[in-house]
């Protein structure tokens, strides 16, 4: 069974929330970790990625003498809305709730990853979990479920496209009830996931737990611009429109090769093992990479469903990293969970 229970949140009390949320710590460039840094001193990036984990832990402690942290004085969930324009260019409205998840082992299979994890990023992560004792980001979770909320008035919490919203107790309970029997796929955040599992003295997570039945969650391709693409070759066919008829990798100057291939697009590509690969959501920022001679080729992908991502979980297995994009990404500094 899945284990949720409403949280008392540590919450930034600040004149705008603005120039204290950011992006999660993985999606931020160097640059851009600058820029947040620099736009407050309370910036959440101080704590997400800090100059060092003891630096972290002195911050956090720092901000709630001076009361730009305070803690909520009664347990509550949340409710989450993200209002967003996806890279397509669709307005659409995402919506879940914000509990505190019991991490349980993947054996037990109430929490299925989908992603393949590596050992450098959960080391960072749980030496900043140890120093800090407090969950500083939430978690992305799907549940194969349906939630209707209704008559929720003025939001508590809200920065650009976020509403947050607290519960009432007694959809609190009936939230609790309905979980019970659930079973969740981890969305984003497997680092983190395995970040706690390691941690064991008190594995609770900050998670935010999406319905699959909303219009508004939409998994967006990952494609790969490749050094090397290691002597793939595919059938030349005409420029693809927007639905592309399989994995398509593009050679440049308007070349465009359909690859044959067993499984998912992102499967498919990892079979061919390129090298020397980064990742966009943009097509067009793939192939330019090309035609500007970055990249001998790009690996063009079409999204991968939710229902395939829930298959590929649900029998024990798991794709290659950056097969799923889910966006938005979850703001952090919103909401704070301590250990």
């Amino acid at each position: 069974m899945a284990r949720i229970r409403p949280f008392a949140a540590l919450r930034y009390d600040v004149p705008d929330l603005a120039v204290v949320v950011a992006p999660p710590y993985d999606v931020i460039s160097d640059e851009e970790r600058a820029e947040y840094l620099a736009r407050s001193p309370y910036n959440v990036v101080h704590l997400t990625l800090p100059d060092s984990e003891e630096q972290a832990a002195r911050d956090l402690a720092e901000w709630q003498e001076e009361g730009v942290l305070v803690p909520d004085p009664e347990p509550s969930y949340w409710w989450l809305a993200q209002d967003y324009v996806g890279p397509d260019g669709v307005a659409r409205r995402r919506e879940g709730f914000v509990a505190s998840l019991h991490a349980e082992p993947y054996e037990s299979h109430v929490i299925l990853p989908h992603e393949r994890t590596h050992a450098g990023p959960k080391e960072g992560r749980l030496r900043l979990l140890r120093a800090t004792r407090t969950q500083l980001e939430p978690l992305f979770f799907l549940w194969d479920g349906t939630i209707e909320v209704d008559g929720l008035g003025e939001p508590h919490l809200q920065v650009a496209g976020d509403r947050l919203w607290r519960l009432d107790s007694e959809f609190g309970d009936a939230l609790t009830e309905e979980l019970a029997d659930a079973q969740l796929l981890i969305a984003d955040g497997h680092h983190r996931y395995e970040t706690a599992l390691a941690f064991g003295e008190s594995p609770w997570l900050l998670a935010v737990i999406v319905p699959t039945d909303q219009e508004g969650l939409t998994i967006f391709p990952t494609h790969r611009i490749a050094r090397s693409v290691n002597g793939a070759t595919g059938l030349p066919i005409d420029p693809p429109g927007d639905e592309l008829p399989g994995v398509v990798l593009y050679r440049g100057r308007g070349r465009y090769e359909l690859l044959a291939g067993e499984g998912l697009d992102p499967e498919v590509v990892d079979a061919l093992k390129p090298e020397g690969v980064r990742y966009t959501s943009q097509r067009a920022e793939a192939e330019a990479a090309v035609d500007r001679g970055d990249a001998e080729g790009a690996f063009l992908l079409r999204p991968t469903r939710i229902e395939d991502v829930w298959a590929v979980a649900s029998r024990g297995g798991v794709m290659p990293q950056k097969s799923t994009f889910f966006y938005p990404k979850l703001t952090s500094g919103l909401l704070f969970l301590p250990l």
